[in-house]
């Protein structure tokens, strides 16, 4: 089983967050970062934004799979995505994993995946096979 580096990453600052912070609102409070870093999301324009309820239900199903750590429906699930359409802010290798989103109807894949970077909700959403990606805003 493929765990990907964000989940790795979440159980950790979830467990900080609890011992030092006093839990979850305390981190969200203080950890704003005090100037945006040069390979911040929202430098990149080619990207856009999705509510996490203007979502497909496969894809709500695929990020709960990713959160859960799998199993997933497809072996190319958790593999490396290398961004070489560059739609994805400017990462190293290894930053994203890509994620079937299922196609009803669909005898294959279909063009739908969920991408995810290695911060916490870095989730991205194509419905068209990596030509154009929504970071999904999980707050709406």
């Amino acid at each position: 089983m493929r765990i990907p580096p964000r989940s790795r990453f979440l159980g950790a600052t979830a467990l900080a967050a609890t011992l030092l912070l006093g839990g979850p609102a305390a981190a969200t409070a203080t950890a704003a970062p005090a100037a945006p870093a040069a390979h911040s999301v929202a430098a990149v324009t080619a990207v856009g934004d999705i509510c996490y309820s203007a979502l497909p239900s496969q894809a709500h199903d695929t990020l709960d799979l990713i959160e859960a750590g799998g199993p997933y429906p497809f072996p190319q699930d958790g593999t490396v995505f290398q961004n070489r359409e560059g739609e994805l802010p400017r990462q190293s290798s290894g930053y994203y994993h890509e994620y079937t989103v299922i196609t009803p109807g669909s005898d294959n894949r279909g063009a739908r995946r969920i991408v995810t970077g290695d911060k916490p909700q870095e989730d991205y959403y194509t419905a068209d096979h990596y030509a154009s990606f929504d970071l999904v805003d999980h707050g709406c």
